[in-house]
């Protein structure tokens, strides 16, 4: 039997924030709109921690955090790995860096870049941290249901990689 879910994994140098953020964001919608539809997350230089406003922005949203981890996007890279159908860039470092090669279902993902501002780096202490996470988890988790508002699974690969571009305009 073929594998129908749509698997999406979200990238970030560190897999520690907007990464997280996205995942969270994207199963959230998923879930709630019955989409068939796995967002994961990982990073190509791990930190190997989770930023604690990134979870307390999710759990605030009321989002279960439980399970999350920073992992290395390597673990994508194997044969045994989901079946990747698309590959979101959400930091412009990670952007520029030259992706492994992922295993798609039918060849490789289509991949695109929906850049935020770090939002570890905001000012204001705690509370101005807060803000940038909340603010960055609304932001992402808009562009993941306008995606989830395309028939993923009927589109070609031209026809979604421009539909995707065309989110990250919004």
């Amino acid at each position: 039997m073929l594998e129908k879910t749509v698997h999406v994994l979200i990238l970030c140098t560190h897999n520690s924030a907007r990464s997280v953020l996205g995942e969270g964001m994207l199963n959230h919608w998923a879930k709630r709109l019955g989409k068939d539809v796995q967002a994961h997350s990982a990073g190509s230089a791990p930190s190997g921690r989770i930023n604690p406003f990134a979870v307390e922005a999710l759990q605030n949203a009321g989002i279960d955090t439980s399970g999350y981890r920073s992992k290395s996007w390597d673990e994508f890279t194997t044969p045994e790995a989901a079946p990747l159908s698309i590959v979101i860039t959400v930091c412009d470092s990670a952007a520029a860096e030259q992706c492994p090669v992922f295993f798609g279902g039918t060849g490789q993902p289509v991949k695109v870049h929906w850049g935020y501002p770090d939002p570890s780096s905001a000012e204001g202490g705690d509370e101005g941290k807060r803000r940038a996470f909340e603010l960055t988890r609304q932001a992402i988790g808009y562009r993941m249901l306008q995606m989830l508002m395309l028939p993923l699974e009927s589109m070609s690969r031209a026809e979604l990689q421009q539909a995707l571009v065309g989110i990250s305009k919004d």
